[in-house]
């Protein structure tokens, strides 16, 4: 005879996000943007996004439509794959970008 036992799991509420663990999504997407950039005109896969910047498949296509609503990305057709290449405005942009990164780093401040 199998004896049934109760198990409860129980674990720890979700408060703050970690910083070491979860990017904000100005930092996902300016890893996009970086991997897109190094691709060149080429461009890149999705799925090449997705590893290169370190994110869920999903969650780097979701971020690669809101770059190309903006501008700052291109959805192309090469040699008979769908990838995205920057446009000169995502070059400008990620410039900024990191303009803006090499300020906020030495204060610490997380965004």
């Amino acid at each position: 005879m199998i004896k049934q036992t109760n198990l409860l799991l129980v674990l720890p509420k979700k408060t703050k996000r970690d910083s070491k663990q979860n990017r904000s999504r100005i930092r996902s997407l300016g890893d996009i943007l970086q991997v897109i950039r190094e691709a060149g005109q080429d461009g890149i896969i999705i799925s090449s996004i997705s590893r290169k910047a370190n994110l869920a498949h999903n969650l780097a296509v979701e971020h690669c439509s809101k770059l190309i609503s903006a501008g700052l990305v291109e959805l192309a057709m090469i040699d008979k794959k769908q990838v995205y290449v920057i446009t000169p405005k995502g070059q400008e942009f990620f410039l900024e970008y990191q303009n803006f990164q090499s300020l906020v780093e030495p204060l610490n401040l997380k965004f």
